[in-house]
């Protein structure tokens, strides 16, 4: 089974410290996605930035908007996809991400939601971008 993990975090509070502390939390991050990644069950790690834009329908027509669809503290900051045998397993694997091992992520109410998920499609190689 795959399975969809999306790591959230409180950009305001991440916001208000200097960028040098920030940056040394950070530091602390890359020996715990090493582990992530050493499970041999990541299929992708994706780091989000904050910009976005949403689509939606409204009165028939497709909207865009800048920003979330849904307003929140909470930002999704990285978002990857695991194989495991079911969910106990899925879960035992996304605890290994960094979001649940700094201890100053805390602070920042890093965490992590799993979800299963099901493929519609999947390239077998990698696809060009279109101009």
């Amino acid at each position: 089974m795959r399975f969809l993990c999306l790591g959230y975090y409180d950009a305001a509070k991440m916001d208000a410290l200097p960028r040098p502390e920030i940056d040394a939390i950070m530091a602390q991050c890359r020996p715990h996605l090493d582990d992530l990644h050493a499970t041999g069950q990541v299929l992708l790690d994706l780091g989000l930035e904050v910009e976005t834009r949403s689509v939606r329908r409204v009165d028939g027509v497709a909207s865009i908007t800048q920003g979330r669809v849904v307003e929140s503290h909470a930002l999704i900051g990285s978002a990857f996809v695991i194989e495991a045998r079911d969910f106990d397993e899925a879960v035992a694997v996304a605890a290994k991400h960094a979001s649940t091992q700094v201890p100053a992520g805390e602070q920042f109410g890093w965490a992590i939601e799993i979800r299963p998920i099901h493929t519609y499609r999947a390239p077998t190689t990698a696809e060009p971008l279109k101009a």
